[in-house]
């Protein structure tokens, strides 16, 4: 959510990264000088993030989280309606694991030397790593890391191209509870850096390019105010529907979590 007043000054401003408090709800503070309106955003954790523009007054922000309040009600409730139902993996045999929307049974095989990979329909793991848990997890998420990146870079150049911006450095890796994130250059030469969250790559392809594209968009508008949903929408007609798939969908994909308890798969407890 945006503001739509002018842009006005008054100390005391907010700091990037501070906590600010309005009537019990926390929001964390970021601070951009591309900005000239303030913005609200819910994210994925049910945390709010309130993004102002350099020198932004704490008497300012306090009366636009105010005024939003119906908003953000309305946004926690939706949040709760899609509550995360995130699927825990125990690494044993035919268990299900998804690569750009296609479904790959898991086989343990003896081969130390690749410890995942994908042959003939399956995915295929090593059993002296399956093993292990957290080995594991570790090496599962490494391929995703690896293979998700592969994917990535081969789509990248098209979407840039597509939306008119310069091509970022893209990285995959675990960015939290986001999808991906952008973060501008240090200089205008640099085309800035792109990570992707690793878990994303479980998604169909389309939702995928949602997501690049969806970052993308950051390089020309910051937050998620009606300039950057106009500005994506251009570039995606159907980013409407494709955000509510990627709700949907998002809160089913396997995002690294394995049993609390080591003795789990002892006792037969299920993982998917």
């Amino acid at each position: 959510m945006s503001e739509s007043s002018p842009l006005s000054s008054a100390p005391p401003s907010l700091v990037d990264g501070q906590e600010l408090t309005v009537d019990g709800r926390a929001f964390l503070v970021r601070v951009s000088a591309r900005r000239s309106k303030l913005g609200l955003t819910v994210e994925r954790d049910g945390s709010l993030t309130l993004r102002t523009p350099t020198g932004c007054a704490a008497q300012r922000a306090e009366s636009f989280v105010r005024n939003s309040r119906p908003w953000i009600d309305d946004k926690l409730r939706l949040r709760d309606a899609l509550r995360p139902v995130h699927p825990v993996r125990e690494f044993t045999d035919g268990e299900t694991y998804r690569y750009l929307g296609r479904e790959y049974r898991l086989l343990l095989v003896d081969d130390p030397g690749a410890p995942v990979r994908l042959s003939a329909g399956r995915l295929c793991l090593d059993k002296a790593t399956a093993a292990d848990m957290r080995l594991a997890r570790r090496a599962v998420t490494a391929w995703y890391r690896k293979v998700g990146l592969g994917w990535a870079q081969g789509r990248l150049q098209p979407w840039a191209a597509r939306m008119d911006v310069d091509e970022p450095t893209v990285t995959v890796r675990d960015v939290g509870r986001r999808w991906g994130t952008y973060r501008n250059g240090a200089t205008p030469a640099d085309g800035g850096r792109m990570a992707l969250h690793w878990a994303v790559f479980q998604l169909p392809a389309q939702l995928v390019d949602y997501v690049i594209a969806h970052e993308l968009a950051h390089i020309r508008v910051a937050g998620h105010g009606p300039d950057y949903w106009r500005l994506l929408r251009r570039a995606i007609p159907e980013c409407e529907r494709l955000k509510g798939e990627l709700d949907e969908m998002g809160r089913r994909v396997w995002l690294g979590d394995v049993p609390a308890d080591p003795t789990a798969r002892a006792r037969g407890v299920p993982g998917d």
